[in-house]
């Protein structure tokens, strides 16, 4: 049952998809990625402090690692969810399990003298199918832009991905992670809007309505709630369960791009997004069930982080 959180966080990083793409219309990229910050850095700092946690840490390098790659693929992700529908921004997202696929892939090409992984490789090679389907519109209403964001972010979520694995298997406490995720996040959302200013410099653009506060404040409320649930879900759950209930995420953003924003898909498209769906949960099948990292994994205690 308690793999069931996973299911909650799902909904709520859907939901912030939705408060995403709509904030969108007010607020820059930058601003987002700021406010975000700001409610991530006031609500684990609160728990951090009522758990009589410490904020001092021996990895800080690894940590300003996982910062920089989590921050610039969450970037890349809230970009391409204002310019894409919203399930395929969320899709091509989550990729992330297949590029760790590739890298597993590489490695032990490398290391076990020419060994080919066949079901990695076919995992691999049916989500680039996927990938092919869903992207045949983006050629025909000048989406392929934002389409390569949203690859480019999955990578890099990923490489981030992979570090909080270990900085997870090396003792660090999962709201630690999260909190200088959060720090950096607001850093680097303040620094965006300065780097990608105009001639007329930074432009700030103020919450004059209640609704766009309120967008603000439930992109926080639903990033953060969500890593929570996720982080115990990965924690008191089946590891295996856990990962594959991840890809929910996918379905309830369908949902919401429908019901919400009027999105509508060819069946190639729907085709497309079954196919990443299918091919990443027998990745992260594989990779957890078949491989020396996966196992490492499943008997500690995984973190988990929205990139």
């Amino acid at each position: 049952m308690q793999s069931l959180w996973m299911l909650f966080a799902s909904f709520m990083f859907a939901a912030m998809g939705v408060c995403v793409k709509l904030a969108s219309e007010q607020f820059s990229t930058s601003e987002i990625v700021m406010y975000r910050g700001v409610v991530g850095v006031a609500v684990l700092f609160t728990i951090i402090k009522l758990q009589g946690g410490k904020f001092t840490t021996t990895m800080p390098g690894a940590h300003l690692w996982r910062g920089l790659v989590g921050v610039v693929s969450l970037w890349l992700w809230f970009y391409a969810i204002a310019k894409l529908p919203l399930a395929t921004a969320m899709t091509l997202n989550y990729m992330a399990p297949i590029w760790i696929a590739v890298w597993l892939f590489a490695m032990g090409w490398w290391h076990a003298k020419n060994q080919v992984k066949w079901p990695l490789l076919a995992a691999v090679g049916m989500s680039f199918v996927g990938v092919t389907l869903l992207l045949q519109p983006a050629f025909h209403a000048n989406q392929l832009t934002p389409a390569l964001i949203a690859l480019s972010s999955s990578v890099l979520s990923a490489m981030a991905y992979m570090q909080v694995r270990k900085l997870g298997l090396a003792g660090e406490p999962e709201n630690r992670v999260v909190f200088y995720f959060s720090v950096m996040n607001l850093l680097a959302g303040i620094a965006g809007n300065f780097v990608f200013a105009g001639d007329q410099g930074a432009v700030w653009h103020p919450i004059h309505t209640v609704h766009g506060g309120l967008l603000l404040l439930g992109i926080g409320i639903c990033a953060t709630s969500a890593q929570i649930a996720m982080t115990r879900a990965y924690r008191l759950g089946q590891t295996l369960v856990v990962a594959n209930l991840q890809y929910t995420g996918i379905v309830f953003s369908s949902v919401w791009g429908v019901l919400v924003f009027g999105d509508a898909f060819s069946w190639l498209s729907w085709v497309g997004i079954g196919l990443i769906l299918v091919s990443g949960v027998a990745a992260t099948f594989y990779n957890t069930r078949n491989t020396e990292r996966g196992k490492a994994i499943a008997i500690t205690d995984p973190i988990a982080s929205e990139v």
